[in-house]
Formats: C-alpha cells, structure tokens, sequence
C-alpha cells in the first residue's frame, strides 16, 4: 500500500511551465505503475500522462503530447510531470494514481487503486 501527495500546482500565465511532484510513501513504490490525471470544472476526471514501474515507457494524452513530460525517480520515490506551453486549456486539479497491477499508460480512474489529493493548476490567457 501506498499514501501519495502532489505538490506544484499554482497559477500561471499561459505559455508558461510547471512541475508537479507526487511523492509516495512505501518501500515497494518502484513497483507502481503511476498516471497523471485531471479534473477540469464541469468535466470529468482524464488522463494526462503514464509511466512503467522502471520508468522505460511513458504515455501521453494526444493533447499535451509534446508538452508534458513524465518521469520517476525510484530512489526519491518521486513521479514528476513537466509542464511546458501551458494553455488555459490545461487548468484544473491534477492528480496522481498508483497501482501495481495496472497495464502501464491505462487511461481508465477505476484501474488505479491509490490516489493523491490534487494539486490546482491555473492557467491565465
């Protein structure tokens, strides 16, 4: 089992970058395959970004594809996503998900077992 907690959300203009963070608790964290989700208001909640337990394969939504980067550090037990180009498009409460069965870039909530609490991204045109 793992507690999760993202950090980095906050306001910014538009064509601007950010990171999240979303640090994990537990010895057994490499083992979890991660996603990055969102929740726009008024929408439901979408993926943004997977990654593998290891870190070799990423996955990307077709629409920040180009501009978010995910990554991990096992050893921090870290997951990060790197933001650049923001679009006010891209506003709402980031999320990370963990799981350790999950097929790594699974796109469905319901597959991941563990959450974090949300951070809030807004974007400023």
């Amino acid at each position: 089992q793992v507690q999760l907690g993202e950090s980095g959300g906050a306001l910014v203009q538009a064509g601007g970058s950010l990171r999240l963070s979303c640090a994990a608790s537990g010895r057994t964290f490499g083992s979890y395959t991660v996603g990055w989700f969102r929740r726009a208001p008024g929408k439901e909640r979408e993926f943004v970004a997977g990654i593998s337990w290891g870190g070799g394969r990423t996955y990307y939504a077709d629409s920040v594809k180009g501009r978010f980067t995910i990554s991990r550090d096992n050893v921090k037990n870290t997951v990060y996503l790197q933001m650049n180009s923001l679009k006010p498009e891209d506003t709402a409460v980031y999320y990370c998900a963990a799981d350790r069965t999950v097929v790594a870039g699974t796109s469905a909530p319901y597959a991941y077992a563990y959450w974090g609490q949300g951070t809030q991204v807004t974007v400023s045109s």
